[in-house]
């Protein structure tokens, strides 16, 4: 690398923390100012990020590009990213500018699911909520009895086919069976699952013997389309003896078909409207609370979106007669699953993206910039929407709140902003001078939850600033520090191509670990096994976990980049926690 006159800069601590950059090299970037196999001296870090320290990061060194052709300028980022800490380019190409979501439907984004396929709105059918049919129950008959006498004995056998026949005659009083005494505790798990597998239509549950020593599986017929819900289980064949006089230990509900997956899976449009307020809407009608709801993640506001859905024990046609009265939201696709999701089951968004009001040298400069995007990638920094759209950026907020200053938390959250229209701001300014604060409750429109959710517990307790933080919503809250925390990851990646370019990997670099022959990325579930977890458990766990927190990471050496194991695309950040 050639020399340069001047040191470069030195990182703190804070400023080396941070997240993923996913861009392949550009053709032409910035030179590096440090020697590959090298990395600069660092001082001991300070206590706090400088943020916290109440002052501004020192704008970084600019390395001193090359002399000559090679040599152009990056161009200058906008003033609104460079206080994201948004500072440098995956090229040094000048780019061009246009409109971004001038419109929202210039804005489209589609939710990939876990399986690859896109969300998309396609059908506002009902789906068959129908059981299946007693030919097809009775085909599979022998083969469940067969696996039965094997699990249990040929005593156990015959009282199954009897009461088996007797609900096939149509009897819905048939009274409940009790099976053969067992002691074995996994046995009899493995017996209740073997019932929740092949008979849906039957229930079990376990009782003990008046003795209080020998314990059985009780059989009943499940509430439903097979049969009625008989209670008590009086009237069992068993001698007596059996405690079956109890009420059955049923935990689910008696309401909802047993053939059907509690859960309806369904999938949401919704147009220029946040997720969450779209939920609410839904809810408000269905007579249901937002946390019903189950979403794989939140969507733009300023957009069309289609994204995955769950609601636990509703039925779709509840949901589908809301088609009519719904204003830029509608829902479809129906389907009855077992689970519901959980945030990050997805694979990923699609967008598909108008820019308006493109300004460039030329249409050619056009061109190449979008070849040299598809070719070069970009650094994956957090987009402007972390931070939020007004004068005064979410990461500001949450930097007071981590230094524990509430009540200058408050003041951001509630003073005047600039670029807000008049009337808001003239509501903000009367509060700031009088600090009445019914005055101010009447005028702050609904949609300013914080600001809402403060002043009215401000009326409740005066000048408990805490507590009035604390009256936001938890998911609001929790915004604020994690926007900080992805100012600093900003900060972090834009010093990364800054100090050492964008050419490709450098020794010291954290890189996703390549898998190997024969060697896994994920923790084997059965070195920390234990009595209370098994394999399947950990699988499931395991798949609801991000991409993140499964891959490892390493240290990239130099028999790494001997190797050329790794590519720009590989290197990753850690966020601050």
């Amino acid at each position: 690398p050639a020399p340069t006159s001047q040191p470069p800069p030195t990182e703190t601590e804070a400023e080396r923390a941070a997240g993923r950059i996913t861009s392949p090299p550009p053709s032409a970037g910035h030179p590096p100012t440090a020697r590959p196999n090298e990395l600069p001296p660092l001082p001991n870090p300070p206590p706090l990020p400088p943020l916290l320290r109440k002052t501004p990061f020192p704008p970084p060194r600019q390395p001193r590009p090359r002399r000559g052709p090679a040599a152009r300028p990056a161009p200058r980022p906008p003033r609104r990213a460079r206080r994201r800490r948004i500072s440098r380019f995956a090229s040094s190409l000048p780019g061009f500018r246009g409109a971004l979501k001038q419109r929202y439907s210039d804005f489209v984004v589609h939710e990939v699911a876990r399986d690859g396929t896109l969300v998309r709105l396609t059908s506002f059918d009902l789906p068959d909520e129908r059981a299946d049919t007693d030919d097809e129950a009775e085909a599979d008959l022998p083969r469940a009895l067969e696996s039965f006498r094997l699990l249990c004995g040929d005593a156990d056998c015959e009282v199954l086919r009897g009461f088996l026949s007797s609900v096939s005659e149509g009897d819905s009083d048939v009274s409940p069976i009790i099976l053969s005494p067992d002691a074995d505790k996994a046995h009899r798990l493995e017996v209740h699952d073997f019932f929740k597998r092949n008979f849906i239509f039957l229930v079990t549950d376990t009782v003990e013997h008046s003795d209080g020593v020998q314990r059985c599986i009780r059989v009943r017929l499940r509430s439903g389309p097979r049969g009625r819900r008989n209670r008590t289980g009086i009237g069992s064949s068993e001698p007596s003896g059996w405690r079956d006089d109890r009420p059955f230990d049923s935990r689910g509900s008696v309401t909802w078909p047993y053939h059907l997956g509690k859960f309806l899976r369904f999938h949401l449009y919704k147009e220029n409207k946040d997720t969450q307020e779209a939920l609410r809407v839904i809810g408000k009608m269905l007579g249901l609370q937002p946390r019903s709801f189950r979403i794989a993640g939140t969507k733009d506001k300023r957009a069309i979106t289609t994204q995955q859905v769950t609601l636990f024990k509703v039925h779709a046609s509840r949901l589908a007669a809301l088609n009519n009265k719904l204003t830029g939201i509608k829902v479809g696709d129906f389907n009855y699953v077992k689970e519901g999701l959980v945030l990050g089951q997805l694979m990923g968004n699609r967008f598909t993206i108008t820019l308006r009001s493109v300004i460039a040298e030329s249409e050619d400069m056009i061109k190449v910039a979008v070849d040299g995007l598809i070719k070069n990638g970009f650094i994956n920094y957090y987009g402007l929407q972390r931070f939020g759209s007004a004068s005064v950026p979410t990461h500001l907020v949450g930097a007071t709140l981590l230094r524990g200053e509430w009540r200058s938390a408050v003041s951001l959250i509630l003073d005047p902003r600039e670029g807000e229209c008049d009337d808001m701001n003239g509501v903000r300014e009367h509060y700031k001078e009088h600090g009445d604060i019914d005055v101010a409750i009447r005028n702050f429109p609904r949609r300013l939850i914080a600001e809402r959710a403060i002043l009215q517990r401000l009326k409740k307790y005066p000048g408990n600033y805490l507590q009035a933080l604390m009256a936001i919503p938890r998911t609001l809250r929790l915004m604020y520090v994690h926007s900080y925390q992805s100012y600093l990851w900003n900060h972090a990646a834009s010093m990364r191509a800054g100090m050492y370019g964008l050419s490709g990997v450098i020794e010291g670099d954290l890189v996703y670990k390549k898998e190997c022959p024969g060697e896994g990325t994920v923790t084997d579930a059965s070195e920390n096994n234990d009595d209370h977890t098994n394999a399947s458990e950990m699988d499931i766990f395991a798949e609801t976990l991000p991409e993140e927190t499964i891959q490892s990471v390493k240290i990239a050496d130099s028999e790494d980049l001997l190797k050329a194991v790794y590519t720009l695309e590989d290197v990753v950040l850690p966020l601050p926690g």
